[in-house]
C-alpha cells in the first residue's frame, strides 16, 4: 500500500516511508492512497485480543514490514500495558460506557500509538542502520508517551517542545525526568500553537531536516493515526452486538488527531453511528462543527491542559476526504488559515459529528456528578466528554488520562486526591529541562548540537 500527502505535491511512498518522515516534503500529512473496506473482516476480528487485533489491522497498511515482525512489535509494545484487557471498556448504565486508555506506562491514552510508534523507528533503525532525530511538540501527554516509547533505543534522540508552565507539573516530570541521554524536554517561552508552527517550520526547512533524519512524532505521523483507530475497533467489537449500530464515540479532543482516528474507520466500514468531539474552553473545533467557520483564537489556560489547542494539526486530514481528494482545495484552505487565522468549508455537513464545550466550572462539575452517580473518578479531559450526552445513543466516552496526573483539580472537586505509585516515584528525581524562545534558530542550533 502507498501513502498520498494531502497537498498532493510529494510523491506516494511506502509505509515506513511516511513513519520516518512524518511531514511529507511538501507540508502535508500522510494518508492511504486508497482506504481499504473493513466490512468482510469484522466478525473475524470479534473474538481476538488487543494485541492480535493491533497486528491484523496494521498489517493492512504496513505493507512493508512482515507479518511475524509486526507481531512482534505489535507484542512489545503493548506488553508495558498494565491491565490485561489492555484498553477495557467500563460499564457505567445500559447507555454509557468509559474506554480506559491510561494503562500504558505513561497513563495516558497516546501510549497506545506511541509505543508501537517507538519500536518502529527502533527496529527501523537497526535494520538501516541509520539515526533517526525525532521532534515533537506537546501540550502534556504526547511528549511523555512519545519519549517512553523512544526511551535508550539506539541512533535516536527526542526532542519534545512543550509550552513552560503550561502542562501540569506531573506531566513536566514525566518527560523531564527519565535521565536517558537520548531525551530532550524543551521548555519553550510561548504556547502550544507556537511549539506545533515552530516543528512545521523545522520540517518545512528540508536542507536542515534531511541530513539528520529528522521524523516527527506528533499526531500529524500516520502510524499514530493508524495505531488509534484499533481502540475504537476493539471497544466498537465488545459493544452489545444490538447496540454496535447506534454508538457514538465521545471524544475529549483539541488537536482532533484522536477523533479523526474514529471517522477513518467508519469511512472503511465500521458502522459506527457518531463522534462527538469534546472541547474545553478553547473550543475552535466546537466553534467549526457548528458554524462551518475554523477560526484561531486565542489559548486561554484550563483545567484540561492537553486541550489547549487553537491549531488542530489533523484537521487537514479531514479536509482532504471533505474536499473529496482534491488537493488543490486543500492547499488553497490551508493556505488562507495561514494568512488570515480563519476558513470557511463550503456545503459543510456534519452529519456524523457533533460537538460540546466545557467550562472549567463544566469540568469540576461533571467530576462531581459522574463521581457521585457512579462512584467513578474522571481526569479533567475525559470530564468533558460527559458533557451533554446524546440520551438516544449508545456513548463511548474516551478516558484519556489517568486522574492521578492532575491531583489539584480531583482534589478541589471532589475532594480526594489520587495517586499512582509510576507517578510518585518521579517526585524524588531531579528535573532536566532546557529553555528556549520561540525561535527557529535556536531549536535547530540545539538539535544540531546535542542530535545523533
Amino acid at each position: 500500500m502507498k501513502f498520498v500527502s494531502t497537498r498532493g505535491q510529494s510523491p506516494a511512498v511506502s509505509f515506513l516511508e511516511a513513519v520516518a518522515l512524518g511531514l511529507a516534503p511538501d507540508g502535508g500529512l500522510y494518508l492511504p492512497e486508497a482506504l481499504p473496506d473493513l466490512s468482510p473482516r469484522l466478525r473475524g476480528w470479534g473474538e481476538l485480543s488487543y494485541a492480535d487485533l493491533c497486528a491484523e489491522f496494521m498489517g493492512v497498511f504496513a505493507t512493508d514490514v512482515t507479518e511475524d515482525v509486526l507481531a512482534r512489535l505489535v507484542r512489545r509494545s503493548y506488553g508495558t500495558f498494565s491491565h490485561p484487557e489492555i484498553a477495557p471498556l467500563r460499564r457505567l448504565d445500559d447507555n454509557v460506557y468509559v474506554l480506559e486508555l491510561f494503562h500504558g506506562p505513561t497513563l495516558a491514552f497516546k501510549d497506545f500509538a506511541l509505543q508501537l510508534l517507538g519500536n518502529l523507528y527502533g527496529w527501523h533503525c537497526e535494520q538501516t542502520g541509520r539515526s533517526l532525530n525525532v521532534l515533537g511538540a506537546t501540550s502534556g501527554d504526547t511528549g511523555a508517551a512519545a519519549i517512553h516509547g523512544l526511551l535508550g533505543k539506539p541512533r535516536t534522540a527526542i526532542f519534545i517542545l512543550y509550552p513552560d508552565g503550561r502542562v501540569s507539573p506531573l506531566q513536566e516530570r514525566q518527560m523531564a525526568c527519565t535521565g536517558a541521554a537520548n531525551v530532550f524536554a524543551l521548555a519553550l517561552d510561548g504556547t502550544f500553537d507556537d511549539a506545533q508552527r515552530l516543528l512545521k517550520d523545522a520540517f518545512g526547512d528540508r536542507a536542515f531536516a534531511d541530513p539528520l533524519h529528522l521524523s516527527a512524532v506528533n499526531s500529524i505521523n500516520l502510524a499514530r493515526v493508524l495505531a488509534q483507530c484499533v481502540y475504537y475497533l476493539h471497544a466498537w467489537l465488545r459493544v452489545p452486538e444490538a447496540q454496535r449500530e447506534n454508538v457514538e464515540f465521545v471524544v475529549p479532543t483539541g488537536n482532533f488527531g484522536n477523533v479523526f482516528a474514529g471517522w477513518l474507520l467508519e469511512r472503511m466500514g465500521v458502522p459506527i453511528a457518531g463522534f462527538k468531539v469534546a472541547t474545553n474552553q478553547n473550543d475552535i473545533l466546537h466553534r467549526f462543527f457548528t458554524t462551518g467557520e475554523y477560526r484561531v483564537g486565542t489559548v486561554q489556560p484550563s483545567l484540561a491542559p492537553s486541550m489547549d489547542i487553537q491549531v488542530a494539526s489533523n484537521f487537514e486530514r479531514w479536509l482532504y476526504y471533505h474536499f473529496e481528494e482534491d488537493a488543490a482545495q486543500v492547499r488553497a484552505a490551508m493556505d488562507e488559515l495561514k494568512r488570515t487565522g480563519a476558513t470557511r468549508v463550503p456545503r459543510f455537513d456534519a452529519h456524523v459529528f457533533s460537538s460540546s464545550r466545557s467550562t472549567d466550572a463544566d469540568i469540576t462539575a461533571n467530576i462531581r456528578r459522574i463521581h457521585a452517580r457512579y462512584g467513578y473518578v474522571l481526569d479533567p479531559h475525559t470530564a468533558c466528554g460527559f458533557q451533554e450526552l446524546n440520551p438516544a445513543r449508545t456513548s463511548v466516552v474516551l478516558a484519556t488520562a489517568h486522574p492521578a496526573k492532575f491531583p489539584e483539580a480531583l482534589r478541589a472537586a471532589i475532594e480526594i486526591e489520587p495517586t499512582h505509585p509510576a507517578l510518585e516515584a518521579l517526585k524524588a528525581r531531579p528535573l532536566a529541562k532546557h529553555a528556549l524562545p520561540v525561535d527557529l534558530a535556536q531549536l535547530k542550533a540545539f538539535i544540531r548540537a546535542h542530535g545523533v
